[in-house]
């Protein structure tokens, strides 16, 4: 290798500065001090907690409250080059360069960060346009402003962003409608009963909810929003926020070469199709898995920051239960593994919900936690099995 050029050929070139980015950053300087990083973001490449967005209203943080640390206090505390708000265009795998808004940049290991995008569905009505998601801190200041002296707030999808939300804008006094095609909340997560518990508590802090039913079209009429459901009932509100889940930004991997299944397709060390070229957090599949959590993304980071510098560590996910940030009724969950065969067994108290997914044999494949039951949470997660040996 040409030293001369050194510092771009061997250095390591991460594209995104979401929690996935710069934890990775984090654990390549624990161990290495010197190589050169270069982050590009197309966001300003400041650092902040993204799960803080569903809770800030409550605890009264502005967006710029949430923000810890500006892009030059990043770089120099982590000794990088940070590219801000520039675009990245293009992956060229054979000459190891990326195109960006902001020139081409030559790496010797290229990390994709590139996190997800909130689905959008396909909306009829005159107030399309108006339609607001909250996936980074610049929508949140969007949302913040959005809502300033309203009151009437809808949003689709009772999943766990849909829920958060709506617990922390019940806390700010606003009157909240939720809207979901499922039967119930956090379908994907919880046992029917765990739902009920939950949505009964949600309901007495004022959370009015529309299920198995869908929006056929929002529009403006005056100074409020008419949105029609699929059931035939209206529901007025001033502002609607979209929070029906993640999909993963594959278009520049795809646009390389790169292989890409629900997310950018990586093996246990994390790398993908492409020599040198990696990819970790919302954006990656790991056999099979895309798991858009804190947890994971730490673990990953942990496995990736020693492969990029030369050495063969490979990802294991241990039981990583998610905890949902709904103060009416505290809920953490690990759930089981798709297709695992087994039962809910339920245990109801006053203070809480007990919900085991237990197999034939007996073994906890899976639990839900609601209430007083949630510092059940350590016993349980010792029985858990590994979501990834």
């Amino acid at each position: 290798m040409d030293h001369q050029n050194q510092s771009t050929q061997s250095g390591i070139v991460i594209i995104g500065s979401g929690l996935a980015g710069y934890t990775v950053i984090r654990e390549l300087r624990k161990l290495d001090k010197t190589i050169p990083i270069t982050l590009v973001t197309r966001e300003p490449g400041y650092f902040y907690s993204k799960p803080m967005l569903s809770t800030a209203l409550a605890s009264k943080k502005s967006a710029a409250q949430l923000l810890s640390t500006n892009a030059e206090g990043m770089a120099s505390q982590l000794d990088i080059a940070i590219l801000e708000g520039a675009n990245v265009s293009a992956i060229d795998t054979a000459l190891q360069t990326i195109e960006t808004s902001r020139g081409v940049i030559s790496y010797g290991k290229l990390v994709l960060g590139l996190g997800a995008d909130q689905i959008r569905l396909p909306l009829q009505g005159n107030a399309v346009d108006e339609v607001i998601t909250v996936n980074d801190l610049e929508e949140y200041a969007h949302f913040r402003q959005a809502i300033e002296g309203k009151k009437r707030i809808t949003i689709l999808g009772a999943g766990l962003i849909g829920c958060e939300f709506a617990n922390d804008l019940v806390l700010g006094s606003y009157d909240v409608d939720v809207i979901d095609l499922a039967p119930q909340a956090l379908g994907r997560l919880l046992p029917e009963p765990a739902a009920q518990a939950l949505q009964s508590k949600l309901s007495e802090a004022g959370v009015r909810w529309h299920f198995a039913t869908t929006v056929q079209s929002i529009d403006r009429n005056g100074d409020s929003l008419s949105i029609t459901l699929a059931n035939g009932s209206v529901v007025r509100s001033d502002v609607f926020l979209s929070a029906v889940g993640l999909k993963p930004r594959l278009d520049l991997a795809k646009a390389a070469g790169i292989t890409t299944g629900a997310g950018i397709t990586v093996n246990r060390q994390l790398e993908t199709s492409a020599k040198n070229v990696y990819a970790i957090g919302d954006c990656a599949e790991v056999e099979g898995l895309v798991l858009p959590y804190v947890m994971p993304i730490m673990q990953a980071a942990r496995a990736l920051a020693p492969n990029l510098l030369g050495q063969e560590v490979f990802l294991s996910y241990p039981a990583m239960p998610v905890m949902v940030k709904t103060p009416a009724l505290p809920t953490i969950v690990s759930p089981p593994a798709k297709g695992a065969l087994g039962d809910w067994k339920i245990h109801s108290t006053e203070e809480g919900l007990e919900a085991r997914f237990e197999s034939s044999d007996g073994k906890l494949l899976g639990f839900a936690l609601l209430g007083a039951a949630t510092s059940q949470r350590g016993a349980l997660i010792k029985e858990l099995p590994p979501i990834l040996q």
